[in-house]
Parts: structure tokens; C-alpha cells; sequence
């Protein structure tokens, strides 16, 4: 009897570890998709590398089973022009329903969050192409009709803010998703074959929250050390596009805090330009946060002189905690609170999800590291001031 139950735990063991080690995805094709086989690729990096193919049967259906140590970027289709890109996790087990014409054309899925998300951004960036398309058309026919100074501007104006909205759409997926995979998809997403969603050069904070969150999520995903070295030596270049013209009166998205600090002062973050600033997120609360505040005193006391400022925002519910411990501990830095602690939208644009949280600020106003402490700050204002 041992030697069985012996045995049986055994099989649970293995059988579990294969599943850690593989995903599976399931499909059903509706409609008018007369293929015999599909096939799908890994993606390393930008080239697709066919890894399996399967046969599709009368009813439509076909299955995969794929080998996997890690969360994966994949291409399932039927060529290079018919496909649907996958965010699959080991253990998974996939789910998908094609009815279109093309496979990416109309399809749901389950059992892989990560493919949600993309076909999330896939969706609402058709959406916007298909209006920019339409509008194009009409702009086209337009030109040289009589009334077309008054249609060309109103195109135009309509033109802009489809733009507007997707960039808006794509950093509020960003934001919400900087530990998801998914947002690589997302930073490098085209309106058009010449121009980036993010076309702006202050997007590059952005790219900055996305590449710090990702090297710790994913330190070995090929895919995120690409980001990075994109970010570092090549992202300066790729916001270059025809849409610059048509959206420079746009209104910029800012990282910019703008607080009542605990004199009843209003300061912005923006105000600090010209100095290195540590905007940092904490709670009186919190004792990690009351012992990280003994090693910035320090820190501040060597360095505020050479231009180091800190803007320390509470998101204690209780204003007198925050103004209590602000006094018992002498802080002698910018200490502001939100404006409403129950709906903090500097820790949700910041995409705080514990304290303590930082990024550092360098002279121009640029996030040039986020979440350093101890050691790791030391280090760094070290080779900043010294």
C-alpha cells in the first residue's frame, strides 16, 4: 500500500512539472477558413521561427502543445499575413474561437490573460486606423471642392483627435500594465507603417516606467533586454513621423505632481528643474517607510547642498498621521500629500503598488532610475554628485 501511494504521489509530481514546463492551445475555426493545417512560431525578438504545425480537423478543431520555461511572445496562423499574435504562460491552457474571414478579424479567447491584452491594443488600434483611413479618403475627395476651406480644417481637426484619443488609449494601457509583457506591444505600436503611437519625445518616461518594471518582472526575457537597449541607443529616433505636424498643438501628458505640501503650500514637481529630485512615495504607517526616512535625512544633509531635493508625497487616509510623523521626525524635505488620498492619482500614474516608491529625477527633469533604495541610492547619488 505504501509503495503505491509512494508511486501515485510520483506521478502527481511529474505530470504536474509538465504542465509548469508546457501551455496547450485549443482552437475552433468557424466560417469560411478551408485550410488543412496551422501553424505557430515563437517570436525571437522580430523573427518568427516556426516551432509546430497542426492538422485542422472536419469540425475546424486543432490543438498544440508547446514546450515552455517562460512567458512567451507567439504567432499562430495560417501564413505570415494571416495570424494572431499569443502572450502564452507555461501552464496555460489557451482557448480560441476564430469566426472571421481571417483569423484576426473576428476571435475571442480564454485562459491566457496575456493574449487578452493583446488583443485588446490590436483591436482598439484597428479601430483608430480604420477611422484615420476613412477620414483620409474623405480629406482626398474632398481637396479642390468648393467649401473646402472650411471642410480641409474640420478633417484635419477630426484627424488630430483620433490620434489623440489612441496615444491617450495606449498610455493608460501602459500605466495600468507595466508588469505585463503585453506593454512591448504596446510602446511599439504604429497609427500608420511610418508613424509610433508614441511619437512624442516625452513618451520616453513612459518607455523609462515600462523597461525598469519589465528588468524586474523579466531579468532574463530576451524580449525586455531588447527593450532596454531600444530605450538606451535607438527609441531618441523612432518618434519621428508625419504626424508631428498635425499634433504638436496637442496637450501633453505629464508626470508633474502638484501638491500642498504641510505649510498649506501648493508646489509642483515641475517647479524643481535644475536640481536632482527624489520624488518618493511612502506612508507614515509603514515602519520600512520611517526607517528609509532616517537614511535619506542623511542623504539630504550631504548632498541638498549640490542640488538634491526630495518631494515625498503621503498617501496616508489620516492627515494628521502624515503631519505628525513629518514634525516627530524633523524632515526637512518637500513633504505634500494627495489632494485626495481615497482616490490617489499620482500613485496610480506612478503605478504605485507599495511603499516605499521612487524614481529619480535628474537636472532636466528626466526619470533616470525608479525604485533605488539603501545601498542601490547611495550608490547612485554618489556617482551623480561626487
Amino acid at each position: 500500500m505504501k509503495r503505491l501511494l509512494f508511486l501515485l504521489s510520483l506521478v502527481i509530481l511529474f505530470s504536474g512539472c509538465n504542465n509548469e514546463g508546457t501551455f496547450t492551445v485549443k482552437g475552433t475555426i468557424k466560417g469560411e477558413n478551408k485550410k488543412r493545417s496551422v501553424y505557430i512560431n515563437r517570436l525571437e525578438i522580430n523573427t518568427p521561427v516556426l516551432i509546430d504545425s497542426a492538422k485542422i480537423n472536419k469540425k475546424g478543431q486543432f490543438s498544440f502543445r508547446v514546450k515552455s520555461s517562460e512567458t512567451d511572445f507567439y504567432q499562430l496562423g495560417f501564413s505570415t499575413s494571416d495570424f494572431i499574435t499569443l502572450l502564452a504562460e507555461p501552464g496555460e491552457k489557451i482557448d480560441i474561437q476564430f469566426e472571421g474571414k481571417t483569423l484576426f478579424e473576428k476571435y475571442t479567447v480564454k485562459g491566457s490573460p496575456g493574449t487578452e491584452k493583446l488583443q485588446y491594443l490590436d483591436i482598439t488600434l484597428e479601430k483608430s486606423r480604420k477611422q484615420l483611413d476613412s477620414l483620409s479618403q474623405v480629406y482626398k475627395e474632398a481637396q479642390g471642392k468648393p467649401g473646402f476651406d472650411l471642410t480641409g480644417p474640420e478633417l484635419e481637426s477630426q484627424y488630430n483627435e483620433v490620434v489623440k484619443a489612441q496615444r491617450i488609449k495606449t498610455i493608460n494601457f501602459i500605466i495600468y500594465n507595466t508588469t505585463s509583457l503585453a506593454s512591448i506591444k504596446a510602446v511599439y505600436q504604429k497609427i500608420s507603417p511610418e508613424a509610433y503611437v508614441l511619437y512624442d519625445p516625452k513618451d520616453l518616461q513612459f518607455l523609462k516606467i515600462v523597461t525598469d518594471s519589465l528588468k524586474l518582472a523579466y531579468p532574463n526575457s530576451k524580449h525586455v533586454q531588447a527593450l532596454e537597449r531600444d530605450f538606451e541607443k535607438e527609441l531618441g529616433q523612432m518618434y519621428a513621423s508625419r504626424l508631428e505636424k498635425l499634433t504638436k498643438d496637442l496637450p501633453e501628458t505629464k508626470l508633474d505632481p502638484n501638491l500642498v505640501d504641510i505649510n498649506g503650500k501648493r508646489i509642483a514637481l515641475s517647479s524643481l528643474k535644475g536640481k536632482y529630485v527624489l520624488l518618493t512615495f511612502w506612508s507614515a504607517r509603514a515602519e520600512i517607510c520611517l526607517r528609509e526616512n532616517l537614511q535619506l535625512k542623511d542623504l539630504y544633509k550631504k548632498y541638498s547642498k549640490k542640488g538634491f531635493e526630495i518631494y515625498q508625497i503621503n498617501l496616508d487616509a489620516n492627515e494628521s498621521d502624515w503631519k505628525t510623523a513629518v514634525k516627530f521626525d524633523e524632515l526637512p524635505w518637500i513633504s505634500v500629500r494627495e489632494d485626495d488620498p481615497l482616490d490617489p492619482k499620482n500613485a496610480i500614474l506612478y503605478n504605485v503598488k507599495s511603499v516605499p516608491t521612487n524614481y529619480l529625477y535628474d537636472r532636466e527633469g528626466n526619470i533616470v532610475a525608479s525604485n533605488i533604495h539603501d545601498r542601490a541610492l547611495v550608490i547612485k547619488l554618489e556617482q551623480v554628485f561626487n
